[in-house]
């Protein structure tokens, strides 16, 4: 039975709550009670290694009931394709893809009836740039195990992708590798992760670009 009450607030695991992406979804999520998790419990709630199964276990045996989780980590190995070693193309697949994934395959035993799932993919699977093959191929995977796994989701559980263009609070970072990309203020993509979880949609890639 799910916790949520009549004002609408849930309790959210957000995984990654310190990184840039986790600041900006938990922007959209203010009315929740949230609760943290990252590699460390510095500053979390919880450490949890997404690419453990066990850690993920875990992370859901030791929070209890809980009405959606948010990912926004995934580490992304960078190189030319031609020089990407397979040691490198693994690293992004066991974080990037399999660790969502498995936040989602191991969760929905934990999660509440009708919770939901918003896993974080980025706009380099629809706007190629040099170096980022693993990056946007993994991205790709995941927004097509969204739309796919959506209709094998049990007890009304909804499930989502947030891809995002570069933010413009990133854009003295990233900004010299993505030329002619135009970037979004985090607030708007912070506003995508709360239509994710406050909403009714499942099954869809919500795409924050210019």
């Amino acid at each position: 039975m799910s916790s949520e009450t009549i004002d609408n607030k849930k309790t959210v695991i957000l995984i990654g709550a310190n990184g840039n992406m986790g600041k900006v979804a938990l922007s959209g999520l203010g009315k929740h009670k949230i609760i943290t998790a990252g590699r460390s419990t510095e500053n979390n709630d919880y450490a949890v290694d997404i690419t453990s199964e066990e850690s993920l276990r875990k992370l859901y045996k030791d929070v209890g009931h809980f009405d959606a989780v948010v990912n926004t980590v995934g580490t992304c190995e960078y190189a030319d394709f031609t020089e990407m070693t397979e040691a490198q193309w693994m690293n992004t697949i066991q974080s990037k893809m399999m660790g969502q994934i498995n936040i989602v395959r191991i969760g929905q035993e934990y999660i509440a009836d009708k919770g939901s799932f918003t896993l974080i993919t980025g706009i380099l699977n629809l706007k190629p740039i040099p170096f980022a093959i693993a990056d946007a191929t993994t991205s790709g995977a995941i927004d097509t195990f969204v739309k796919c796994v959506a209709f094998e989701m049990p007890r009304g559980i909804r499930i989502n992708s947030i891809n995002p263009t570069v933010l413009e609070e990133a854009w003295d970072v990233y900004g010299e590798m993505m030329p002619g990309f135009q970037p979004v203020p985090s607030a708007l993509v912070g506003k995508a992760f709360e239509r994710s979880v406050d909403g009714f949609i499942t099954g869809q890639v919500i795409v924050v670009d210019a």
